[in-house]
């Protein structure tokens, strides 16, 4: 649904954000306490200098895209609506990932008529934000430079003007404004928050047995060639059956199970794993991620 052909009226973004629960108030969160977006320096098409500190006090929404990805595609014209309603107080930062040719590229955002910065994204810039293992992805930044939400796939635009709006101090009707703790789902290096993980059945574990098997998926390291932790990988990618049948083993082990003629801590064989949908390869060049805190 186009802003065009919605405007931004609280019964409409109850439909948005509440799905069927329609007597439910709407919600939108933002991360407590969030980190600061990691900086870069690249060139945009034009060849000028860009970084997320250029706009500071302004709301940024930094857009991970692709000219291939069908749903980025389907986004721009809303995203081009969005800058110019709010241009003054949002910035629009669009980063390219998985195209060569930034001719193309350049003919592209012309084509769709883009009136935001876009720039090729490094695989260095695209790996210190996660990896970007799907598109779209994009993370809204609020005055002070601070990730506070991340969205993955196509969203409906009225989400992103409430949270716009919500940033910038103006009313957003009757949506309810609750915050969370980022426990991997913004930055992976923050997985060791979590106690719970995509995929990880931990109801058959004591108190105790838990707290140690998240401490081992913690520590361990995914063998499917990810870099990541156990943890880190079942949030970066839930399909993966490598992290999948590492972290089975460890809880069977915990709960007095044995897997039958295989050690129940031995790393797990590299399996085939499948692609989310709107997935993009992985960076040819990938430093090794954060470690979790301790």
């Amino acid at each position: 649904m186009s802003i065009r052909k919605a405007p931004f009226v609280a019964a409409l973004i109850l439909g948005v954000l509440a799905g069927p629960a329609l007597a439910q108030q709407p919600t939108i969160r933002f991360v407590r306490n969030p980190d600061p977006a990691p900086a870069f320096k690249v060139d945009t098409l034009e060849g000028k200098p860009l970084s997320v500190g250029d706009y500071k006090g302004r709301v940024i929404l930094l857009n991970f895209w692709a000219t291939w990805c069908g749903p980025c595609r389907s986004e721009i014209p809303d995203l081009v609506e969005l800058q110019n309603k709010y241009k003054d107080q949002l910035q629009i930062i669009g980063l390219v990932v998985d195209d060569d040719d930034e001719d193309a590229v350049k003919k592209f955002t012309e084509k769709f008529g883009i009136n935001y910065p876009v720039a090729m994204a490094t695989d260095e810039l695209r790996m210190e934000y996660g990896g970007i293992p799907a598109l779209p992805t994009s993370f809204v930044l609020d005055g002070e430079g601070r990730v506070v939400q991340k969205h993955e796939g196509l969203r409906d635009p009225v989400l992103y003007e409430v949270e716009i709006r919500s940033l910038l101090g103006l009313p957003i009707g009757n949506v309810k404004v609750e915050t969370f703790e980022d426990t991997g789902q913004i930055f992976l290096k923050h997985a060791d928050r979590a106690t719970q993980l995509p995929g990880v059945d931990l109801s058959n574990l004591t108190p105790e047995q838990k707290t140690v098997a998240l401490h081992k998926f913690n520590a361990e390291s995914c063998n499917c060639g990810c870099l990541y932790t156990l943890a880190q990988c079942r949030i970066w990618d839930r399909n993966c059956g490598v992290s999948k049948e590492a972290t089975t083993k460890i809880i069977d082990a915990l709960a007095g199970k044995t897997h039958e003629g295989a050690n129940a801590f031995a790393p797990a064989k590299p399996s085939a794993t499948p692609q989310p949908a709107s997935a993009v390869p992985a960076p040819t060049k990938t430093p090794a991620p954060e470690k979790p805190h301790p």
